[in-house]
């Protein structure tokens, strides 16, 4: 979401000149780009909380911030960065205790008192802990009021200076500006009340309750109707700011009209994004599901705003002048996949930023064509194969032990090779499954909308919507670093009675990392100048297939539509023939099964068989075991008259082979 670079000049659409204060050469004109660099630049502390799948192991929650700021005298010079203010925090008690502890960065705040159910506090170490006026126990809901101040510093979350005042917080600075439990998983409604000059527009997140001018001064009071997790919340403002409103209505619902809120600073033109805007919601809703929030909006900074774009919960913040197309794009996918559903860690990252820059390229697929799309991934490909550092997009340390940014925001891990693997996960389920398991999650209302998710959550969602058992797929693209390098060969056996043989064998000999199962595509292309493209499972290393033809073939093409983005391959001629074994598994049958089940299956030659029933989980539901002696089909039957309707896995072990087949149980 964030970018650095200096300005030599700039039109409406274009970058003229960049300059990227990291080495790496990162793309202009990427939404994707612009929204990176920046964070990179970001630091926060550790947290030692532990935290489990959509709920971190805490002690309370929280409910709702109510915030009063008055910082009236932070628009005129000398522009301090001081500001007076009270809060009031509503907590859901999760576990017996008399006291929390709330991040509240000692740099930057000074608490003055505390009140409500809070009678005492500490202030030390960056933690505000609060002594409460009794013991409260799983299932209360306690308050507690603090008065505090912001000093005059400069802390790279509160900024101040030549008439704006704005917030940035990603990824732990809300706690520079107001006491929070400052974890993305924690989110919360918000109320802001702003005491401002009658000179100054003021936006937050959800709606605008009120603004009241008295004389010079003006008090803006927004409310969240949806909880928003601190890291996106935010104050953005200026004396004269622009403002054009925008109405976005539903086309499957005209009641639904949505504003969208666009403050710019004098000279800029922000007329093609407002009317970008509309289809661009459009296109959104269609694929993920109904507008999550009651508004949304852009706000352009200042220069001391030196990233991108902050996709901000309803109010998405950009650098000055960056009304660009890429960039409302990716930003505005944070709103269903960032905000919406937040990454329930830092571990969880991925499920933000690989999703915007994905969406990103579906965006240019939209609005571009397919080609487009697809140019605009193996570019994104090619990035990460040219700069990759090594490792994985995650590590489930990072819950409780984020790394420096440099490596959380690394773009070509964490935006590059995160978008290709949601490009490869389309490719292995398909068009149909791809769309209808993203939307979904999305629309999840008892698990994820308007809460957090784990990446493992999601490979969970992503197994029940499709109905197959995908871990593999995420597991070696999302936890193991780096990417297969193919050495394949082939060859091609004249049968001498018009039929031919075409043997291709497939190893990878990448050092860095274990292997990467995943569906190939092999295109022959034969001598009556037609082809034909064949589509096999690639389950191990050294893996080899017969393909037999009535026609001569001339080529062997390895991943003709460079389906799998993320590797590196070669693929020559073999100096002599490699035929394959022939195995495989047909559909089971009846399929829904109500009692009993066949598994019909082709042997090559005497192996140890095993077949398996599987729930969606893993968990073995049937097993049969034995030895065939003989070449050719043969056929095994399961009774599943005892277990409950859903969807199973069937898999075949044959020796070194295996396949699965889905099956679906229905009385």
């Amino acid at each position: 979401m964030k970018k650095i670079f200096l300005y030599i000049a700039l039109s409406l659409l274009t970058i003229i000149e960049v300059k990227p204060i990291f080495s790496q050469n990162m793309p202009a004109n990427r939404g994707s780009a612009i929204c990176a660099q920046g964070k990179q630049l970001r630091s926060y502390s550790n947290s030692s909380q532990v935290l489990s799948p959509n709920s971190p192991r805490h002690k309370f929650d929280v409910v709702d911030y109510n915030l009063d700021l008055d910082i009236y005298h932070c628009y005129t010079s000398p522009y301090p960065r001081t500001f007076t203010a009270t809060e009031i925090i509503t907590l859901a008690i999760d576990s017996s205790l008399n006291q929390i502890s709330l991040d509240a960065n000692n740099t930057s705040l000074q608490v003055i008192s505390v009140g409500i159910n809070g009678v005492s506090f500490t202030h030390a170490n960056n933690k505000l802990n609060i002594t409460l006026d009794s013991n409260y126990h799983p299932g209360d809901t306690a308050q507690v009021s603090v008065n505090y101040n912001h000093l005059n510093v400069i802390d790279d979350a509160f900024y101040v200076g030549n008439g704006f005042v704005f917030t940035d917080c990603e990824p732990q600075g809300a706690r520079k500006w107001f006491p929070c439990w400052d974890q993305p998983s924690d989110k919360a409604t918000l109320s802001l009340k702003a005491k401002v000059p009658d000179n100054v527009r003021l936006g937050s997140n959800g709606s605008l309750v009120d603004s009241v001018t008295v004389a010079d001064t003006t008090w803006f009071t927004w409310t969240s109707r949806d909880p928003i997790a601190t890291y996106l919340m935010v104050i953005s403002s200026r004396v004269n700011y622009n403002l054009d409103i925008v109405y976005w209505q539903n086309p499957n619902n005209p009641d639904e009209i949505v504003p969208f809120r666009f403050y710019y600073n004098p000279g800029e033109n922000p007329s093609q994004m407002e009317q970008l805007i509309l289809p661009l919601t459009d296109f959104y809703v269609e694929s993920f599901g109904d507008h999550p929030f009651e508004k949304n909006g852009f706000a352009t900074m200042s220069p001391q705003f030196q990233w991108g774009g902050m996709e901000n919960q309803t109010l998405t913040s950009l650098c000055p002048g960056c009304w660009y197309s890429s960039l409302i794009a990716h930003e505005y996918a944070h709103q269903w996949f960032g905000d919406m559903i937040t990454c329930a860690t830092w571990a969880d990252l991925w499920l933000n930023e690989g999703f915007a820059t994905y969406i990103e390229a579906l965006w240019t697929e939209e609005s571009a064509g397919q080609q487009a799309y697809i140019d605009e991934i193996n570019g994104n490909a090619s990035y990460y194969l040219n700069t990759n550092p090594g490792w994985a997009i995650s590590d489930p340390s990072w819950a409780t032990n984020p790394p420096s940014n440099n490596v959380l925001f690394n773009y070509s891990i964490t935006y590059m090779k995160g978008s290709c693997v949601l490009y490869m996960y389309r490719y292995v389920v398909g068009d149909s499954l791809f769309f209808s398991s993203l939307y979904d999650y999305a629309n999840d209302t008892e698990n994820f909308r308007y809460k957090s998710a784990t990446i493992p959550d999601f490979i969970d969602k992503m197994n029940e919507s499709t109905g197959q058992d995908l871990g593999w797929f995420f597991n070696e693209w999302v936890y193991q670093p780096n990417h297969p390098q193919y050495s394949n060969t082939y060859s091609f056996e004249n049968l001498n009675n018009g039929y031919w043989n075409v043997h291709f064998r497939t190893e990878q000999v990448q050092t860095n990392n274990g292997f990467f199962q995943m569906p190939l595509e092999i295109k022959v292309s034969f001598a009556d100048a037609s082809d034909t493209i064949i589509s096999v499972m690639n389950e191990f290393s050294g893996q080899a297939f017969t393909f037999e033809f009535a026609k001569r073939p001339v080529s062997l093409t390895f991943d003709p539509r460079n389906q799998i983005v993320l590797k590196e391959a070669s693929t020559v001629t073999a100096t002599e023939l490699q035929p394959a074994p022939t195995l495989y598994m047909y559909e089971p049958r009846p399929n829904p099964a109500n009692e009993n089940v066949l598994f019909t299956f082709d042997l090559p030659s005497k192996l140890p068989v095993s077949v398996k029933v599987t729930d969606l989980a893993g968990k073995v539901v049937f097993e049969s075991t034995g030895n065939y002696l003989a070449e050719g089909q043969q056929t095994l039957e399961a009774n599943v008259g005892h277990l409950k309707n859903g969807t199973y896995l069937a898999i075949l072990t044959a020796g070194n082979h295996k396949f699965t087949r889905k099956i679906t149980v229905l009385h």
